[in-house]
């Protein structure tokens, strides 16, 4: 029930920021409908593995409309400062409203990024995270050595990402939803068909689990592990530095 990884996907992942922008006015909407409130349940359960030190700093790669930094900041109001990046601007465009709204354009920053090539220096950050975005990259070990690299000692990477249900019923049930309801739902909403036959293409073929362990540790990460959410449809991945 799994595709080969060598299926021509529905959108290259290196435009994959251009399909962001082009669905960015119902990104929002859509994650939470597909997710049925899932979405912020989880990045909620993101912010209880973050390593919060003194004046901690974050990062949050791929960040989208901001979702994953607003929703850490709700649970840690005393972090010191974040920093959000991304390609598409146009989200990037939401998410600054959504944190002006929220009075917190004075303690977080969305800018213009490349999570492939990190525009900060090395051991700056707390905490680097990427929610949903390690997937759309052509190289995922690259983002994670460069997670690595901008981390201070004894920080912590967090990857929260989709995955499939090692229950075969489960992943069965799980992969029709991705491959017939999504689509369609997506297509009705934001009239962007692809995007959302995108989403389930790179879902199943994407490492996950051990093996996406492996490639963290291959990285230089220790305490390695990976948190099930759901019966595995999504993971929050945490690696040391």
């Amino acid at each position: 029930m799994t595709k080969s990884p060598n299926q021509k996907l529905a959108l290259e992942k290196s435009e994959s920021w251009q399909m962001f922008n082009a669905i960015s006015p119902k990104y929002d909407l859509l994650n939470h409908l597909l997710s049925f409130g899932l979405d912020i349940v989880w990045r909620k359960k993101l912010g209880r593995f973050l390593v919060l030190g003194e004046n901690p700093k974050l990062l949050d790669l791929a960040t989208g409309t901001g979702d994953v930094l607003l929703s850490l900041f709700e649970q840690h109001p005393y972090i010191e400062s974040a920093i959000g990046i991304d390609m598409a601007e146009k989200m990037l465009e939401i998410g600054r409203e959504k944190i002006k709204t929220k009075n917190l354009d004075n303690k977080i920053t969305l800018q213009h990024g490349d999570a492939n090539n990190i525009p900060f220096d090395e051991n700056t950050f707390h905490n680097v995270t990427i929610s949903f975005g390690i997937r759309n990259v052509e190289d995922p070990t690259q983002v994670m050595a460069e997670m690595y690299r901008v981390l201070n000692k004894g920080g912590r990477a967090l990857i929260l990402e989709f995955s499939l249900p090692k229950n075969i019923i489960m992943r069965i049930l799980h992969i029709f939803y991705l491959r017939t309801i999504v689509p369609i739902v997506g297509w009705i909403i934001s009239r962007h068909y692809k995007a959302y036959k995108y989403l389930n293409q790179t879902i199943e073929s994407f490492p996950f689990g051990d093996q996406f362990c492996q490639l963290m540790r291959d990285k230089g990460f220790k305490n390695v592990k990976a948190n099930e959410l759901l019966f595995g449809v999504a993971t929050i991945y945490q690696g040391d530095k």
